[in-house]
C-alpha cells in the first residue's frame, strides 16, 4: 500500500520538540513548496549505515529542508548536522505530492535515492517497491514511473544538473530566518 508521508512529522515519536514552517517557492531553480524542519529536541539520535560508513542524520539541533517540486514524482530531504553540514540528500520517489489540511505530503512509492557528500550515489529500497508490485499495492504503472523517476535523477545526480541541492543551502537560511521572526507553523 502506499503509503502519505507529511513534512511536519507530527506522527514522528522520535522528535519531542521542533520549529517548522512551510512555504510556496517560485524562482529560477524551483517551483513548489519548501519546508524545513528543526529537530530542537529528539528521543534518541538516528544513525543509518551505508556499506562500511555510518551516518547519522537526526539529533538535536539538526535541520531537513524538503523540497517538493510542482509535477515531480520526487521529493527531496536535505539533512543538515547541528554545525549546519550536509550529512545526506534522501529523494523520495512518489507517486504524488501536495497539500492536505494545511500539511505537505507525498504518495511514497517506495524507491529511494541517497547523495552523500561524499559524491557517493545509492539506489535503495528496490525490494519493497518489488514486494508492493508483487502483493498488488502498487500498479505496473506506477511501478514503471518510479524506476523512470530514479534513473532520471540518478543521471542527473551523476552529471551535476541536479540543483535542488545547493538550493537546500539557500531555502535553509531564508527559513530558518522566519523561524528566527517567529513565523513557524
Amino acid at each position: 500500500m502506499i503509503k502519505r508521508r507529511y513534512a511536519d512529522r507530527r506522527d514522528w515519536g522520535r522528535i519531542k520538540q521542533r520549529h517548522y514552517v512551510q512555504e510556496q517557492v517560485e524562482n529560477e531553480v524551483f517551483q513548489g513548496k519548501v519546508t524545513l524542519l528543526q529537530l530542537n529536541e529528539v528521543a534518541s539520535p538516528l544513525e543509518v549505515c551505508y556499506d562500511d560508513e555510518t551516518i547519522r542524520i537526526a539529533d538535536a539541533g539538526y535541520i531537513w529542508v524538503q523540497q517538493f517540486p510542482k509535477d515531480a514524482h520526487h521529493a527531496v530531504t536535505s539533512m543538515f548536522d547541528a554545525s549546519g553540514q550536509l550529512v545526506q540528500t534522501y529523494i523520495d520517489i512518489c507517486l504524488h505530492t501536495g497539500v492536505e489540511d494545511g500539511r505537505v505530503y507525498w504518495d511514497d512509492l517506495f524507491l529511494d535515492l541517497i547523495a552523500l557528500p561524499s559524491g557517493q550515489i545509492l539506489l535503495v529500497d528496490a525490494d519493497e517497491l518489488e514486494a508492493a508490485r508483487k502483493q498488488g499495492h502498487v500498479s505496473q504503472e506506477d511501478y514503471t514511473l518510479a524506476w523512470a523517476e530514479a534513473k532520471q535523477l540518478q543521471k542527473r545526480l551523476q552529471d551535476g544538473s541536479f540543483r535542488f541541492v545547493a538550493h537546500a543551502e539557500v531555502m535553509k537560511k531564508q527559513l530558518e530566518q522566519k523561524i528566527k521572526q517567529g513565523i513557524p507553523r
